[in-house]
This record gives C-alpha cells, structure tokens and sequence, in this order.
C-alpha cells in the first residue's frame, strides 16, 4: 500500500457538517496507514482533530479579505516540504487558495487536488471553484445535480456521490414506543409530558428549519382532539432571543403554547429520537443532504419532510411515506395522521450506504484513484 499524505483545507474547527467530515476522514486516513494533516484556523475541535494522530497547521485561511491571498504562498511551501500527494478543499475561499498554490508548482510533481461539494452554494464564478477538482465530490445526488445544473462545463466523470454517513453504534435501533425515554424528556421539559404522540424537530433558531411549519402542524393535530406534543430541541440559542419569542407568540395565537417545548441544542440526541413518535424535517431551503433523516430512521422512527433537495432524496429512497410536496400543510398533516397511526419499519437493507464506515471508504478510495490516476489534468 502506498502511504498518501493528505492534506485537508477548511476556514476553521469549531462545529458543523464541514468540520465533522474533516475529522472523520482524518480519522480514516491515519487508521489506514496514511498521514492526516488539516490546515485552518483552528477551534474548539482542535484537540479532537489532534486526537485522532491528524497534524494541524494554524493558518486563516477562511477569512474574507483580499489579505487571506497572501497565504497561497505559504500553502504552496507546505505542499511542497511536506511532499503532499492530495489536497483537499473543502470550502470555497480555501479552495480558491489551492488553486492558487498548485499553479506555482511543478506539473510534475504537485499534489491532485480534491473537492467536496458540501452545500448547495449560490451559483457564480465564486462558488465554481468547487467544481475545479480533479475529482469533485457531492455529498448527495441533490448537490451532482445542482452542480450539473449551474456548471454545465463540468466534466460528469469527475464527479463521485459519497453520502454523508452516521455511526449506527450512536444511533442504535430502540423499541417504539420508548417510555423510558418519553418520560425522561417530560422530566426535563414538563410541556412534553401527555398521552399523545411526540414529534420532534430538531434544528438550530433559524426560520429556514421551519419551525412555524411545525408549530402549525401541531395545531391541527391537536384540533382533532389528540394530546399531541411537539420539541424543537437547537431552536433556542444565544442571540436568537427575537426569533423564540416569535415563535412563542404564534403558539400562543394557536393555542397550543402548553404543548411545545422550544430548547437550546442537546448531546443527547438519540435519547431525544427514541422519546418521539415522529420526527420533522421541514426546511424551507432545500438541505444538501438531511442527516437527521438517517439518524432518525436508524433510531427506528418515521421521518415526514418537504420533498425536496437531500431531504426529499433520502426519504424517496429510505421512507416514501414521508415525502410530502413542499409546503402544503394538508398534506403534511395527512401524512403526519398516516405515519402515526401506522409507522414503517426503518429500511435497514438500505441504510448500509450511509454509515460512516462507508463514507470513509469511498472517499479514501477517491484518494487512492487521484494518486494512481495521472490523466486527470489540472485545471
């Protein structure tokens, strides 16, 4: 096996899907026999990257400004004495940096470069810098698509769909209902203690989530006479004080604020899962992939969401039953009625393809077709 040094470019390691990623295949990497180094500025995930054998190097390189330029240089150094194979950016103004560095070095001898397309960016000449890896990797059939769509001139083989992945270990299937876990959230939030069912929305107090959507949904199951509660867990945040007591306001307007519980962001997350009868996926923006989806469905709950972007692709997929066409609140509570009165069984068959041992594999594989593969021209 040859060892490949790789290098992975990011702004910064404090949280999101970007850094998690970034963390997992260094992870990979170093478990593979390879050596993981990771440039950023840094953050809170920092001693967990190091934990992992990765190597960081401290450098802002997601600042905007014309002087964050100034380190393609320093970039191209790097490559160079550390004899990097792969460089890997993963976002759009580190990639821009190693388009710049990778132009000063030998054709020869200079590092492959790889892309992850890991959001559905707004088109332009800013955001192409995505689609100018020698393998361009999209985290959904949803974002291919998208770049497909908006880059016309990309080159389809060099595109590689690598679904985000889960550790099922963290997301073990649970009995349902789970009294156990319905009883320690209603300990914790007393709003979420009755009879009826619990749905759950888990997302972070930003309207794209659709919290109101939610909210409404709520309303009219609870219209029916049901018992129906509903936790926002993320929704409430440092900051987003203004967004809550919006939120609040309209729960009260519907009369169903005694049975909503809006909270700031758990750990626990697959506890909150196994609590609920029905998790939510309700964003108004169209999502690159939807990895509370897979979470959920591995916990062993249903999952009703607008189908479009990654959402609406995974639930085709996984769970058809909870696709629902985007923004229509009679098909939503139709669907919510179906799903709660008769809830599928979580399609394991189908879930292999988005563990994260999956994930890992394919994209080291990318790695090791780079390195071995020298037609691939840079552009």
């Amino acid at each position: 096996m040859r060892r490949l040094t790789v290098v992975q470019l990011l702004p910064a390691l404090q949280s999101g899907g970007v850094e998690r990623s970034t963390l997992e295949i260094a992870q990979a990497l170093i478990r593979a026999g390879h050596r993981a180094l990771v440039v950023s500025a840094g953050g809170r995930l920092l001693p967990a990257l190091q934990a992992t054998g990765a190597e960081h190097v401290a450098l802002d390189i997601g600042r905007k400004s014309l002087l964050t330029l100034r380190h393609a240089g320093a970039l191209r150094r790097l490559f160079a004495r550390e004899r990097v194979d792969i460089v890997h950016a993963r976002s759009r103004l580190p990639a821009w940096l190693a388009v710049l560095a990778l132009r000063g070095m030998d054709a020869a001898t200079r590092p492959r470069l790889a892309t992850t397309v890991h959001g559905l960016n707004s088109p332009g000449r800013y955001s192409a810098v995505m689609t100018r890896g020698e393998r361009v990797i999209c985290v959904s059939r949803t974002v291919r698509d998208y770049v497909l769509r908006h880059y016309p001139d990309t080159a389809a083989e060099r595109l590689r769909v690598i679904p985000r992945g889960i550790e099922p270990e963290q997301f073990p299937c649970r009995p349902w209902p789970d009294a156990e876990a319905r009883r320690e959230a209603a300990r914790q939030f007393p709003a979420l203690d009755g009879d009826g069912p619990l749905l759950l929305l888990p997302g972070r107090g930003t309207r794209l989530k659709g919290h109101a959507d939610a909210l409404r949904l709520l309303a009219d199951l609870r219209a029916g006479g049901g018992d129906a509660r509903l936790w926002l867990p993320g929704a409430r945040e440092p900051g987003r004080e203004a967004y809550i007591a919006e939120l609040e306001a309209q729960a009260q307007a519907l009369g169903i604020a005694q049975a909503v519980a809006f909270t700031a962001p758990t750990s626990r997350i697959a506890e909150a899962y196994a609590a609920c009868d029905l998790v939510l996926q309700l964003s108004r923006k169209p999502e690159a992939f939807g990895r509370t989806v897979i979470e959920a469905l591995s916990v062993g709950r249903p999952v009703l969401g607008w189908g479009h972007g990654g959402v609406g692709e995974l639930l085709a997929q996984l769970q058809p039953q909870g696709v629902v066409p985007p923004f229509d609140a009679q098909r939503l509570l139709a669907g919510a009625q179906a799903l709660l009165s008769r809830p599928p069984s979580t399609p394991l068959g189908t879930m292999s393809a988005y563990t994260l041992q999956a994930m890992q594999d394919a994209t080291l594989a990318v790695y090791d077709e780079l390195a071995d593969d020298r037609t691939a021209a840079f552009r």
